[in-house]
Order: C-alpha cells, then structure tokens, then sequence
C-alpha cells in the first residue's frame, strides 16, 4: 500500500522515511514531550528507527498509521499523528505528538481532524478513540475540539487515561472540514 499524503491549511502529514529516525529522536528528547507517555525516558537513536519501522509495517497490515508531520511553510519533522489499531481493546485510537516549539498553535488539532477524516473516509473506520493521560490537559482539550465525547477513565498500557470516542455519524455531522 502506498501511504497517502495528506495537506492541511498548515501541515503535510506524510509517510515516514527512514531519514527521519534523527529528527523524530531530537524531538523524543525535548524536555516534556514524552510526559504523559508510559516510557517518559527518551528512546535511544536505533529504537526511533524500529518504531518508524513499526508505522510503516502497521500501515501495510491495516491499512491506516502514523503520518510524519511537517509545516506545509518549511521542510523539517514536528511531530507524527495518526491513527493505530489497539490490541488491546481492539479499537483504533488517534494519536499525535509534537515538537514542543510547536504546542499551543492548534497543529494538533488539525493534523488529528485529518487523521479522523482518513480513517472514516479512506479506511471506512465506524468507531476511534482518543486515549489520553488523566493530567494532560492540552490533549484532552484537542479530543474535545474534535467532537470527541468523554467515554470513560481506565487504565491504558499501566497509567490512569481518559477515554474519549467519536462515531463516522457524529464525525461527518459535527466536524467542519
């Protein structure tokens, strides 16, 4: 499968490239940005690789994955979002993660509502959620710009989460593009 890209009014969300193993671990790095993670230390350089690996191989399998972002103004990696099927639950979740210069613009927020329109449009998805730590404020507000509804508080991969979800419906309903 070829991984589509995706342009928004600010972002290029793209396949990853093994040449973005460096910069996605300068930013893994940055003080904050792994602070509601499970892992909260940095990975090191050769695990940055097998998880772009991993992105890759899972969108091959499932048809859907994490795009690499980049602001459509300049080149250079932000961050990544996406979408990644949970074994756990056996749900597709939405996800993102960005550079710390680039928090508090909105970035998010648009590289998932792109992400939310893939999976509904493109992957024919009925149900995502969004899994997100019990303290991180920021990412609850961009579930709830997404139209995304406060399911329920659980325990996700060992730390208190919240769990928000949204419907194709209520998604082509309520979300503008």
């Amino acid at each position: 499968m070829e991984i589509p890209t995706i342009t928004t009014t600010r972002l290029t969300l793209r396949a990853f490239a093994e040449s973005d193993a460096e910069s996605l671990h300068q930013i893994l790095s940055e003080d904050g940005v792994l602070e509601y993670f499970p892992n909260t230390s940095p990975p090191p350089l050769d695990a940055v690789r097998r998880f772009i690996s991993r992105q890759l191989a899972h969108w091959q399998e499932r048809g859907f994955g994490w795009w690499a972002i980049e602001r459509r103004d300049r080149q250079g990696l932000i961050g990544w979002s996406g979408l990644q099927h949970l074994p756990e639950t056996d749900e597709v979740e939405i996800a993102y993660l960005l550079g710390r210069t680039f928090w508090g613009k909105g970035l998010a927020t648009e590289a998932a509502k792109a992400g939310l329109r893939y999976g509904f449009e493109q992957a024919g998805l009925e149900h995502i959620v969004a899994i997100v730590h019990v303290d991180n404020g920021a990412s609850q507000r961009v579930a709830q710009k997404l139209s995304m509804g406060f399911v329920d508080r659980s325990r996700y991969f060992g730390i208190d989460c919240h769990r928000y979800a949204i419907e194709r419906s209520h998604f082509a309903a309520e979300v503008k593009p």
